[in-house]
């Protein structure tokens, strides 16, 4: 074990973590980023992203993920890869105390977190029994598996919509179920999934059953919410993307999150929290848009606070 100290800890490496991370270093404080994976969070795993600027032509999710994390470190961030936060409190004298899993107590006169979130879970029978003999969260990663095989994507959200797009490179087949009769997405994916010929809408349907042989996924039961009518399609494949969940644990017991559906909540010109020296960026926060831009543009409004703070302090 050891003792270790920065000025600033970011929590989290994706769009926001890596952006507040970029602004923090430049402002010459000694900045560190804990992340539990590679840097690039959900963005990583994209295959593809159309809207962010610069890109006219878009860049892969790895790519950005990797542009982004060459940038910080050149102005001096320090990425700590596959190191996670265990636990976090606020001492006496205002300085975080954060545990990680590699035995290291690091101390921090400012936090950022960001977090982010998770994939939602459906909660339905079968899910948990055939995560990773059928049942997935990620296109990129595991899109090799079902060449020539037919698939389900569900959810209604440009992620769901974007991904079965993807998925069409390789499988024969993809059934796109969403429990509404229209999709949430822009209207310009929408378009592009409608004119797909790989794809078979399945509107107005909520799945009930992931069913499969013990060994591997076979079907989607699903529930039509217009006549409760019931249909099994026959499938190898069930990709979720229903919405995610905040990254919170860390801040139980600083930070009420029960009133923002267990986001954290932060002035939006500042990114700060209820808790002096903790800010919060990304997906992790009480945003209203969940994007690669957003969760940039939050990052270095966090940075730009932190920063402020720690001046603040020194004077």
């Amino acid at each position: 074990m050891s003792e270790k100290h920065c000025d600033i800890a970011v929590i989290g490496g994706g769009p926001a973590g890596l952006t507040a991370s970029l602004y923090a270093a430049r402002g010459l404080v000694n900045t560190v980023v804990f992340e539990k994976q590679m840097t690039g969070g959900q963005i990583a795993t994209t295959e593809w992203v159309e809207n962010y600027p610069a890109f006219p032509e878009g860049i892969s999710g790895s790519e950005l993920s990797r542009l982004m994390t060459t940038q910080a470190e050149k102005y001096g961030a320090q990425i700590e890869l596959f190191v996670t936060v265990t636990a976090m409190k606020r001492l006496d004298d205002g300085i975080f105390e954060l545990q990680t899993d590699a035995g290291d107590t690091w101390t921090a006169r400012a936090v950022i977190l960001a977090s982010g979130s998770v994939p939602s879970k459906l909660g339905i029978p079968g899910e948990d029994k055939y995560t990773g003999r059928g049942v997935s969260w990620c296109a990129t990663c595991d899109a090799g598996f079902f060449k020539d095989k037919t698939i389900t994507v569900i959810g209604g959200g440009d992620a769901a919509l974007e991904e079965a797009m993807f998925l069409t490179k390789f499988a024969s087949k993809v059934y796109l179920v969403h429990r509404r009769d229209e999709f949430r997405a822009a209207p310009i994916v929408v378009q592009r999934v409608k004119t797909n010929e790989r794809i078979e809408l399945v509107l107005s349907a909520t799945p009930l059953e992931i069913e499969g042989d013990d060994t591997r996924v076979t079907g989607l039961r699903v529930k039509s919410t217009e006549d409760e009518t019931e249909r099994v399609l026959n499938l190898d494949g069930v990709f979720e993307f229903v919405g995610t969940n905040p990254v919170n644990e860390l801040v139980a017991g600083l930070v009420d999150t029960r009133a923002n559906r267990g986001h954290v909540a932060v002035e939006i010109d500042g990114s700060v929290t209820e808790v002096p020296g903790l800010f919060a960026a990304g997906d992790l926060t009480n945003s209203t848009l969940k994007q690669v831009i957003s969760a940039s543009g939050s990052g270095a409004t966090a940075a730009f606070s932190a920063l402020k703070y720690l001046e603040e302090l020194d004077h």
